[in-house]
């Protein structure tokens, strides 16, 4: 049964072979294909998803921005509660911090220079990225390697968080979760079915399918009214538990946007799936795999309840203006506007601290801990 909505065409060039194959590859014997594994080789084919492609997707000269192109203060910030927990826990071996998808390695870079101004942590940590875009990783490693280089702080590409068996420190994720496949499911009167597609005569075609792989706990809500779309993401789910599961002491920060799933619901009844290209909005998600970004609000109820059974400890869970002004945003600021060296440059760092605060307002902070984990609170750097 086809889905009726729109529908996209493959682009007609040496990529498209190599996507259809990828798609049918995905697909159901039935020649479903759902919309997890649409999202996969959309964005992660080899060489032909959003995020394989050659080119950076990030600033003025790519497809969107993120808090730490928005502001140098972003990271600056984020070091600063970095700080807080490495001085807070106990260990022998280095304090690690990973992040996930890195992406170019701004956000990284800033981190590193902000923590290797510490002369007492500079000695202590590492700083370690998972990138799994081949082009991506290899931006972000140059990027970050040149700033480890100049303070002499190692950094260095893993391939999993699970790669050096568990360690201690932090695990960083900034608009990561988002960027994970999800499964579109669709409410109807009999129940539930998933959201996919379909290639006909070359064009990706919506289509509703059957129900057909369960879904993890917590239970699908089912007071429902029938045409409502939840989207649950099992890799975000995973990252989760591998956070868990490898992380001895320390801290997991989730900076993404998204809402609880009953706000989901209500707000967005037909789901939140978005794609941007080139910074301008995607009116069909479907029309070109691989050429436009897609991602989706997190849905932090069913991320929380995968932390709680993994384990970990709920430190925080609050927006990223709170979180960036309980983490010493405005003194940081204060700091650099009385360093500027213009007035002009003034201006631009309080534009850039606002934007933070007031840009990214449907921004949250997930912080999880591991059980061994105390001392950590939620409350102002020290």
């Amino acid at each position: 049964m086809s889905e009726p909505s729109r529908q996209g065409t493959l682009a007609d060039d040496p990529e498209r072979d190599r996507l259809e194959w990828l798609l049918r590859s995905s697909a159901n014997p039935d020649g479903f294909v759902p919309f997890d594994r649409f999202m996969e080789v959309a964005l992660y084919g080899e060489g032909v998803g959003f995020y394989t492609r050659p080119g950076s997707p990030f600033g003025s000269e790519g497809d969107f921005y993120t808090a730490a192109h928005a502001s140098p203060l972003f990271g600056r910030t984020i070091a600063e509660r970095l700080k807080v927990v490495a001085s807070r826990v106990s260990f022998s071996a280095p304090f690690r911090v990973m992040e996930l998808g890195p992406g170019d390695g701004v956000l990284a870079e800033e981190v590193v220079t902000a923590l290797a101004a510490d002369d007492r942590l500079r000695q202590r940590f590492e700083y370690v990225l998972i990138e799994r875009s081949p082009p991506l990783a290899l931006r972000a490693f140059e990027r970050v390697v040149a700033a480890g280089e100049r303070f002499g702080v190692p950094v260095r590409a893993a391939g999993d968080l699970g790669a050096d068996g568990p360690f201690c420190g932090v695990v960083l994720a900034n608009e990561v979760l988002d960027a994970q496949p999800v499964r579109r499911l669709l409410r109807t009167d009999d129940g539930w079915s998933e959201l996919g597609v379909r290639l006909e005569d070359h064009r990706v075609v919506r289509a509703i399918g059957p129900l057909e792989r369960s879904v993890p706990p917590p239970e699908l809500p089912a007071e429902l009214e029938p045409g409502t779309v939840l989207e649950v993401s099992p890799m975000a789910e995973a990252i989760v538990r591998d956070v868990a599961d490898h992380l001895v002491a320390g801290l997991f920060v989730a900076i993404d946007y998204g809402m609880e799933q009953s706000e989901l619901v209500v707000a967005h009844p037909s789901g939140t799936l978005a794609a941007v290209a080139r910074h301008r909005s995607v009116s069909d998600p479907m029309a070109a795999p691989g050429r436009s970004d897609l991602s989706v609000f997190v849905n932090f109820t069913r991320v929380r309840a995968a932390a709680r059974a993994s384990g970990l400890r709920e430190v925080s869970f609050r927006s990223q203006a709170m979180a960036l002004a309980d983490w010493g945003l405005p003194g940081l600021l204060e700091e650099a506007v009385r360093g500027a060296p213009t007035v002009e440059a003034q201006v631009r760092l309080q534009l850039s601290a606002k934007n933070l605060l007031f840009g990214f307002d449907r921004f949250q902070v997930l912080e999880l801990a591991p059980p061994g984990s105390s001392g950590l609170s939620a409350g102002p750097a020290t």
